[in-house]
């Protein structure tokens, strides 16, 4: 097999491309892998062509264009020269879709794994995908029917962050301990998401927030996960002030501080997802550049914008967005989660459901055995797929 590009854009679409490296290998353990991503998928042994950007939102990108026209025309040429026999996208659109564009042109195949959410806005790009791709891995169970009404070969195969789940052993005080928290007290996670731009208008809210709510609860401990491609250096004032309130600043360890935490402010995102599967009470909170949200607000048509919501098909849990991400508004969930025994068992019972639909299911794994049926491998055995939506 002359080897698999995997193309992942930002932090956490590297973690899956690192997962997928190595289920791949466990298959194929001299395959050549290649790809755009980070240190994550490096440590994996990825030959790398391109790093993650980061970018993200409408405003946002404008400064990473050169950066992802460069790193286009670099695997433009490692497409045109290397040919490998599978190209896989993992989410990332806007970028990835050129990718796959230029690898149909070269006549390869490709795989998308983790859709964009077409079924949030754009809808019209399901069609472009199905005619840009030889087969889909899905993450949500509601967007494999999108996909196959429109006879795009799609497949739901679960949520790679169940692996990543699987990882931390032990119970939660032997977690705390290991990262560094006292076993004894209470604790409560800021997750702020994973971007530069999403840091710079979350972090000064979360120390505010911390400093309100130590005076209220201040028997409880604070951890604040980073994502491992976080120039740690560029919120060095804002990290020093958190820790001056208490808040165990990790990098690369959201898991383990979910596994250790009482309750959690979340940014939007694949994290929201990560606490429901881990059972953490939380409140769902989210900043982004003025202009990306009042476009945002024209052009998506989703009642929900956390993955909780959308898959329970209910405001689970609270929402806060823009203007209402107040230390307020943030508070006053938070006492309802801590003091609220029915909300929160409310919460733990929709939190079940959805992982009733993940259990059971390897992502890395089945994509692994969808790209060696792509190459013309002996094909893996498919599961017959269900769930919710």
């Amino acid at each position: 097999m002359k080897g698999v590009f995997i193309s992942a854009g930002e932090s956490s679409g590297e973690l899956y491309g690192a997962y997928l490296a190595q289920a791949l290998r466990r298959l194929d353990s001299g395959l050549g892998i290649y790809g755009m991503g980070g240190e994550r998928m490096r440590s994996e042994g990825i030959d790398l062509i391109g790093g993650v950007t980061g970018a993200f939102g409408l405003a946002e990108v404008f400064s990473s264009i050169r950066t992802l026209r460069r790193t286009f025309k670099r695997i433009s040429r490692f497409l045109e020269e290397r040919r490998p026999e599978v190209v896989v996208l993992i989410d990332f659109p806007d970028f990835n879709l050129k990718v796959a564009a230029k690898a149909k042109s070269l006549g390869l195949k490709v795989l998308y794994y983790v859709s964009p959410q077409v079924w949030a806005w754009r809808k019209g790009r399901v069609h472009k995908i199905r005619a840009l791709t030889d087969r889909i891995a899905v993450v949500l169970p509601f967007e494999e029917r999108i996909y196959r009404e429109i006879g795009a070969d799609c497949e739901f195969v679960g949520h790679p962050i169940m692996e990543e789940l699987s990882r931390p052993k032990g119970g939660r005080e032997f977690i705390k301990e290991s990262i560094g928290l006292s076993p004894e007290r209470s604790t409560l996670a800021l997750l702020p998401g994973s971007r530069r731009q999403e840091l710079k208008r979350m972090l000064p809210l979360f120390l505010d927030l911390v400093r309100r709510f130590r005076e209220r609860y201040p028997a409880y401990q604070y951890v604040l996960p980073l994502a491992p491609n976080i120039d740690m250096y560029e919120f060095s004032s804002l990290a020093g002030e958190l820790r001056e309130c208490d808040v165990t600043i990790l990098q690369g360890r959201a898991t383990e501080a979910l596994s250790a935490s009482d309750v959690g402010v979340i940014a939007s995102g694949t994290a929201t997802l990560q606490a429901a599967l881990l059972g953490v009470p939380m409140v769902v909170v989210y900043k982004v550049f003025p202009l990306t949200y009042l476009i945002g607000r024209l052009i998506v048509n989703v009642k929900h914008i956390s993955l909780v919501n959308l898959l329970s098909g209910e405001g689970v849990v609270k929402e806060l967005l823009q203007r209402e991400a107040t230390v307020e508004n943030i508070m006053k969930e938070l006492n309802l989660l801590i003091l609220d025994e029915q909300r929160k068992r409310y919460m733990m019972n929709a939190f079940e459901g959805i992982r009733s639909v993940y259990d059971g299911k390897n992502a890395s794994e089945r994509v692994a055995g969808m790209v060696m049926e792509l190459a013309g491998r002996s094909p893996v055995q498919r599961e017959s797929q269900g769930g919710m939506g």
